[in-house]
């Protein structure tokens, strides 16, 4: 099976349990954090969203964006997410392949995605950035977040492979378990992934977390 059809499967099986990660104790304070830069960042914006998942971030974005077209590959996730009490006047849920993005008539003024930076292997990174920015208008705001690796908290590195890609094992409440692809960037790979394709970039860590934003330039 390849990375990502074991990725597929194993959030379609996790689409109940998802949420549980954001209960943890600790990292209460960066999430509110997140949950405030989100809400302050594409407040007013149209955004379109890679990999929403459950729609926990597509639920705090849409606070205060104008609207939220949010994307995933796997219907259990949207099932859920379609769930959230948001306004379906300005929240759509579509099912969309990451890598493989639609042309869409309506114009994004900015990008997110939420968690999803760390599962694509790095040799897809630029190709996923040009599909992305592909979908969203030039100088559109784009903001990513995930995880910073931290001994205790985060689920331990099991292998990394010829790629320097690493990987977790992990296992679901029936016992079953799935080797994920979850890779923790430095800010200096992040800001070489991003640069000739954007401008204004911004970079901040936090105690278990990273953003990214920056707005798209013209080109792709």
């Amino acid at each position: 099976m390849s990375v990502e059809s074991s990725m597929v499967s194993y959030y379609a099986e996790r689409a109940r349990e998802y949420e549980r990660i954001y209960r943890k104790p600790e990292r209460q304070e960066d999430l509110l954090r997140l949950r405030e830069f989100l809400e302050r960042t594409l407040a007013g914006l149209h955004v379109f969203e890679v990999a929403c998942g459950t729609g926990y971030w597509t639920e705090a974005v849409a606070r205060s964006a104008a609207s939220v077209v949010a994307t995933d590959i796997n219907d259990e996730v949207l099932a859920v997410a379609r769930a959230k009490n948001v306004d379906a006047g300005k929240v759509e849920f579509r099912r969309e392949d990451a890598y493989a993005l639609p042309s869409l008539a309506r114009s994004f003024d900015a990008g997110l995605a939420c968690f999803w930076w760390s599962h694509i292997p790095k040799a897809k990174i630029q190709n996923f950035l040009h599909g992305f920015h592909r979908v969203l208008a030039p100088g559109a705001r784009v903001v990513f977040i995930d995880n910073v690796y931290v001994e205790g908290s985060s689920t331990p590195i099991f292998r990394t492979d010829a790629q320097g890609d690493t990987y977790q094992m992990r296992m679901l409440d029936d016992g079953s378990r799935y080797e994920v692809l979850k890779n923790f960037p430095t800010e200096s790979e992040l800001r070489g992934a991003v640069e000739g394709l954007t401008g204004d970039v911004q970079v901040e860590f936090l105690q278990y977390y990273w953003t990214l934003s920056y707005a798209k330039i013209f080109r792709t």
